[in-house]
């Protein structure tokens, strides 16, 4: 395994572009282990979690392709290495972030959306914001909606100032 990649992270998943449609259904067994029955899922900061399951494509639900993919629109997402090998890891965090001496920073934001008002969302990042899943909070229930690797120092000294400010407004 990496240096870098802590040891209490699953293994990364191993993908082969060759043999491209087995990678993808290695990686969504691997997503329906840990997100697919309700057990699985189980809940986070007291809430139920679900899955956002459209729009459907090549019958896997929308929630797993947020996780593979990147891309502003929709429909033409496309599939990113760093995320299917780390398939494996949003679980991992959401139940670390759960735990009282988590290993993983947490924090809550508000943005404005086009469409619905705003999106409220948790992140969590490990410490050094290599990499972030993301949890929408609905009213009475939250949804894993997307999982990535952050390949930029800016876009990481972005994500560390958003904490930081999070957590001093948290000590207010």
């Amino acid at each position: 395994m990496d240096e870098n990649i802590p040891s209490w992270l699953p293994d990364l998943l191993e993908c082969d572009w060759n043999e491209y449609q087995k990678t993808i259904d290695k990686a969504y067994e691997v997503f329906m282990r840990d997100f697919g029955t309700h057990a699985a899922r189980s809940g986070f900061r007291g809430k139920r979690m679900g899955l956002k399951r459209h729009p459907e494509f090549e019958g896997k639900n929308a929630t797993f392709w947020h996780f593979v993919t990147e891309g502003s629109i929709e429909e033409s997402r496309a599939p990113v290495r760093a995320r299917l090998e780390r398939i494996a890891w949003p679980k991992a965090l959401i139940v670390e972030a759960e735990n009282e001496t988590s290993r993983v920073l947490v924090w809550f934001n508000v943005r404005p959306r086009k469409k619905h008002g705003a999106s409220r969302r948790w992140l969590i990042a490990l410490p050094d914001f290599s990499y972030v899943v993301v949890i929408d909070e609905r009213e009475e229930f939250v949804l894993p909606w997307t999982a990535y690797t952050v390949d930029h120092a800016h876009r990481r000294n972005k994500l560390r100032k958003e904490y930081i400010a999070w957590k001093k407004d948290q000590k207010s």
